[in-house]
């Protein structure tokens, strides 16, 4: 409630109540300072069963109640104590009921972390700046590196992860590991040292590069918040990908890499095909070349007997041609001598004879030449179709899997399991048959065989 009194010596004539003076002055407070940071020492540090935190923050020249309410307290990685010194982020209020001027915290750091954050944010931005965040400059990794950098501490959490990973997803996948500190003050020169390294090696050469440590604090991490190692992966030719710490870690080198993989596990995930998925691919290739294989042997197969029925043997025709004619001459001069009754009968049956002769002869000479002509054809066609079929038989060939074998290759074989493709399904005294190109084999298999992992320690 507000009253008035006649003013009289030139001050504020309105009558506060105490609470409405309070409620004055929380608002101006608050509207003065929105969020504000705060350095001090704790000191008078309790937790009630509400789980709020109480303490007061004190310098040499003052002190601060303060009040961290347990939404807010949980997020705090560490556990404050008296003595600690420490950066907190909050508004000011008053407590209304008692008229108590207090801070609100609403986010507390160790007063070292704060310096850290301070910088870290400070190169943030000015890196965003300079485009090094740009999702325009960042290339894509390769559907399937041949060949993986990972720079990392050789003893770490981290190389363990990823390795297991690796192994269980594509063990083909060829890594080499450049041992580098991860902390500490040699660390920024060894990372950047590694990152070189890695572009400069050609034998062979990377296509991907994995950066990685396991967590840790943020002063644990700030390797990876330095501008030296952000310039040399926004430097890098090969694609980097950054798994730094946790998942809710997150670092510049983050922030610049081509990929960021929230976990060392994660990145390998993300490096590495799934060789289940590649395995299916390569039967379904294997089947559709099969098919194909066959549809093509079956066309040729009905070319070569479409041929077969086509191609007539010369001699055959002729034959026929010769039995005809046989046969139609004793039919021809009896029914001349039938019709031919006349004085004349012996004259113009020794003419037609001779006509009949002449005429025999020269269809003789005509057939004779005709049948030579035929045969010459009939054979070129022969030889074109041979030619033909050499060509489609030379084919199929090339398609054939015992092309392949004649190549030096073998197939392996078990009863139970069937053909054999990884040296994971041989077990020792295992019985194997082996076809060659010219011929089959067995054995027997004396020792389990060693599976081995390119690049792992």
């Amino acid at each position: 409630m507000i009253r008035k009194l006649p003013e009289s010596d030139g001050s504020n004539a309105e009558i506060f109540s105490v609470s409405d003076l309070n409620k004055a002055a929380k608002s101006l407070l608050e509207g003065h300072f929105p969020m504000v940071f705060v350095e001090g020492e704790i000191s008078n540090f309790s937790v009630p069963a509400s789980g709020h935190w109480y303490l007061t923050l004190k310098d040499e020249g003052g002190q601060l109640r303060t009040a961290m309410f347990r939404n807010r307290n949980q997020r705090v990685r560490f556990k404050p104590r008296n003595g600690l010194k420490v950066l907190i982020r909050g508004k000011i209020s008053l407590y209304e009921a008692r008229g108590e001027y207090q801070f609100i915290a609403e986010h507390m750091e160790e007063a070292g972390e704060g310096e850290l954050r301070r910088a870290f944010e400070q190169l943030k931005q000015r890196l965003q700046a300079d485009g090094l965040f740009d999702e325009a400059r960042k290339r894509a990794l390769p559907g399937l590196p041949k060949h993986l950098a990972i720079i990392t501490s050789p003893t770490g959490a981290a190389i363990r992860d990823v390795l297991s990973v690796l192994k269980r997803r594509f063990p083909a996948l060829n890594c080499t590991i450049i041992p580098s500190q991860v902390q500490g003050e040699e660390a920024t020169a060894q990372v950047v040292a590694a990152l070189a390294l890695a572009n400069a090696f050609d034998n062979p050469g990377f296509d991907a590069i994995l950066l990685t440590r396991g967590g840790g604090s943020l002063e644990d991490l700030w390797t990876f918040n330095t501008e030296p190692v952000a310039l040399a992966i926004a430097n890098s030719r090969i694609p980097v990908v950054s798994a730094i710490g946790h998942e809710s870690d997150f670092t510049i080198a983050d922030f610049v890499a081509d990929i960021r993989a929230a976990t060392p596990s994660a990145a390998a995930e993300i490096l590495a095909p799934d060789q289940t998925d590649w395995m299916q691919q390569f039967d379904g290739l294997a089947q559709r070349l099969t098919r194909a294989q066959s549809n093509h042997l079956r066309a040729a197969q009905a070319a070569v007997q479409s041929l077969t029925r086509r191609l007539r043997n010369p001699s055959q025709t002729l034959t026929q041609m010769s039995e005809r004619l046989e046969r139609l001459q004793p039919r021809l001069l009896t029914a001349v001598k039938r019709a031919l009754d006349h004085p004349e009968i012996d004259r113009l049956e020794k003419q037609l004879q001779t006509g009949v002769e002449q005429q025999l002869k020269q269809a003789q000479t005509r057939l004779s030449s005709a049948s030579a002509r035929q045969t010459e054809l009939m054979q070129r066609q022969l030889i074109d179709e041979r030619s033909n079929l050499q060509r489609l038989a030379g084919q199929l060939n090339a398609l054939s899997p015992l092309a392949v074998m004649d190549r030096g290759f073998s197939l392996v074989r078990n009863e139970q399991q069937g053909l054999i493709s990884r040296a994971a399904q041989l077990q020792a005294d295992q019985t194997i048959t082996i076809d060659f190109a010219d011929g089959r084999a067995d054995a027997i298999i004396q020792n389990k065989p060693t599976l081995k992992v390119e690049g792992a320690p």
